[in-house]
């Protein structure tokens, strides 16, 4: 049985990687660790874990009937997450909008036999990891980005770390 580690995110295309740099960069210059690169920053809208490869174009079906109203998440915060030992952006709120796609996709995943995180849905952007403890800082211009899509990606572990790609049906 062949499996692929996947979970569904919002993935930012060019322009709002250039948005989002803006807000990240001089945060992660801050911060002690490992910065992640940009071309893996993603919001998590739900993790899937090990899944059997044969099984994920009916994944990708299910999740495609999904529809959402487009909406704007607001990242106003730096924050330390000490258990995962991470430096994040994060929104404090949380737009009704993205809060039904979450709602959505899990239970694309309960359907598919894939148990769903038990904890709040908190969205962010792992900025550094490996990161050394600081304050939670307001950031001094809050960024504001407008999603109309998700993807299923797959997390590839290699040497230095993990990678990801968005796999297109």
């Amino acid at each position: 049985m062949s499996t692929k580690r996947l979970f569904f995110a919002l993935w930012p295309d060019d322009r709002q990687r250039d948005q989002l740099r803006n807000a990240i960069s001089p945060v992660a210059k801050l911060v002690e660790g490992r910065a992640v690169y940009r071309g893996n920053w993603h919001v998590t809208l739900a993790f899937i874990g090990d899944f059997e490869e044969r099984l994920i174009p009916a994944m990708h079906e299910a999740a495609g009937a999904i529809s959402f109203e487009p909406f704007r998440l607001r990242f106003d915060l730096a924050e330390f997450w000490p258990r995962p030992k991470i430096a994040a952006l994060s929104a404090q709120s949380v737009p009704p909008e993205l809060e039904q796609l979450v709602n959505s996709l899990n239970s694309v995943l309960t359907d598919a036999g894939v148990m769903a995180e038990p904890r709040r849905f908190r969205p962010h952007i792992t900025i550094v990891k490996r990161a050394r403890p600081f304050e939670t800082q307001r950031l001094a211009q809050p960024i504001i980005v407008e999603w109309s899509g998700f993807e299923l990606v797959e997390s590839v572990s290699e040497r230095g770390g993990s990678t990801y790609h968005p796999l297109k049906q």
